[in-house]
């Protein structure tokens, strides 16, 4: 059975609630069905296509009992056929109380037949440590950063 997602927001939190529940299947249904779909972990490498980011994930969930990603400070740009949102994640590892992070992720979604699907994630350390725990860090929020680069 396809899952036809109405909006990429709702495409967004099936993939970190997948995340949450290390359900590989619930993750992999959120991808856009396409060759060339992008996953960048923060580690850097470059995974293309559904096979070799679905044994990733199935690795990462193989060595961490439980994952939590927490979004804030959303920015979001939306089209008709694409969407791209940036995020900053904190992550939380099993029972775990202390964060980890902040990363840095671009969503990219595409709409199609089959409604929208996750076409890239790309996830990076960000270099300011502070982002996740600013006074502005409300999901949401369009605040960016006054360093200019």
């Amino acid at each position: 059975m396809i899952i036809i997602f109405a909006t990429p927001e709702d495409v967004e939190t099936a993939f970190y609630e997948a995340i949450a529940r290390a359900d590989l299947v619930a993750l992999m249904s959120v991808w856009a069905d396409d060759e060339e779909i992008v996953c960048i972990h923060p580690t850097g490498q470059r995974l293309t296509g559904a096979d070799a980011i679905r044994e990733s994930w199935r690795s990462i969930f193989a060595n961490n009992p439980r994952l939590m990603v927490r979004l804030s400070r959303g920015i979001r740009w939306n089209g008709m056929l694409l969407s791209v949102h940036h995020v900053v994640e904190t992550l939380y590892i099993g029972e775990e109380r202390k964060p980890h992070g902040p990363m840095l992720a671009t969503n990219v979604f595409q709409r199609g037949a089959n409604g929208w699907r996750l076409l890239s994630h790309h996830s990076s350390t960000a270099a300011d440590r502070n982002l996740a725990n600013s006074d502005s860090a409300d999901e949401g929020s369009t605040k960016t950063p006054r360093t200019l680069h």
